[in-house]
C-alpha cells in the first residue's frame, strides 16, 4: 500500500504501525455492526450494519472516499452541485481510481475475514466488499499523509477540538499534550517511520478510538522492533 503512495523507504515498525492502526479500526466498526445485527438476533452482517455502525460512531466514519464507489451508500452521500448550480455526475464525483485505494481493495479480503472470524461474526460478501474497500481506502490515504509528515518536517496543519458547555468557559489546552510532539519531527527525509504513522492518525481519527489506535500502534511498533 505504501508504494502505491510513495517511493520513501518504509520501516518495519511504521509497516507495523499501520497495520495495525487499521486493524483497529475495522474491529469498531466490526463491532459496531455486530452491535447492529443483534438487535434483529442475526451473527452474520449485512451492508445497513456497516450503515448503523457508523451513523451511531461518528469516529468510524473513515475511508470516506469508498463510499462513493459501493452500492451501500448510494442515496446517502447526497447530490453535489457545481459553482454554476450544475449537478456534478457521480462517475466525475469519484475521480481518480489511484491513489485512492479502491482498486486494490481486494487484498483486503483475506484479512477482513480473519478478523470478522475473530471476533465471532460472518458477513454477506457486500459487507466484506465494503470492509475491504474502507480499509484499502483508509491505509491508502495514512501512508499518504504520513509521507507528507516526512516532506514537511512534521504535521504542518495539526489542530485540536475541544468540547464546551454552552455558556461555559472553554477548558485550558493541556500543558503537556502527547499528540503535539507529534506536530513536529525528527529524522531523515527518506524513511517513513512510527512516528509519521502516528503523526498521521492523529489527522485521521479522533476521541477514544484515535486514542486506542496509538497506543495499539506503538505496541505493535515495539513487537516489530524486538523481532
Amino acid at each position: 500500500m505504501f508504494r502505491d503512495v510513495t517511493s520513501l523507504h518504509v520501516s518495519r515498525p511504521a509497516a507495523w504501525a499501520a497495520a495495525s492502526v487499521t486493524r483497529t479500526v475495522l474491529t469498531e466498526i466490526i463491532d459496531g455492526a455486530r452491535r447492529a445485527a443483534a438487535e434483529e438476533d442475526r451473527k452474520r452482517l449485512v451492508p445497513r450494519d456497516l450503515i448503523s455502525a457508523i451513523d451511531r460512531n461518528v469516529e468510524v466514519e473513515v475511508g470516506s472516499t469508498w463510499y462513493l464507489h459501493s452500492p451501500t451508500f448510494h442515496g446517502l452521500m447526497g447530490e453535489v452541485y457545481d459553482a454554476k448550480g450544475v449537478l456534478v455526475p457521480l462517475r466525475q464525483r469519484r475521480g481518480s481510481r489511484k491513489p485512492s485505494g479502491v482498486a486494490g481493495a481486494h487484498r483486503f479480503e483475506a484479512g477482513v475475514r480473519k478478523l470478522l472470524r475473530s471476533r465471532g461474526m460472518t458477513a454477506v460478501p457486500a459487507m466484506v466488499r465494503d470492509l475491504n474497500g474502507i480499509a484499502s481506502v483508509f491505509l491508502t490515504d495514512l501512508a499518504g499523509d504520513a509521507a507528507m509528515v516526512v516532506r514537511e518536517g512534521g504535521v504542518k496543519r495539526f489542530g485540536t477540538v475541544a468540547l464546551v458547555i454552552p455558556g461555559e468557559p472553554a477548558p485550558p489546552p493541556p500543558l503537556k499534550d502527547p499528540l503535539l510532539a507529534l506536530s513536529t519531527r525528527c529524522g531523515d527525509r527518506r524513511t517513513i517511520g512510527r512516528d509519521d504513522v502516528l503523526a498521521a492518525v492523529t489527522m485521521h481519527l479522533f476521541g477514544k478510538l484515535r486514542q486506542r489506535a496509538l497506543t495499539e500502534a506503538r505496541e505493535a511498533a515495539r513487537n516489530a522492533s524486538a523481532a
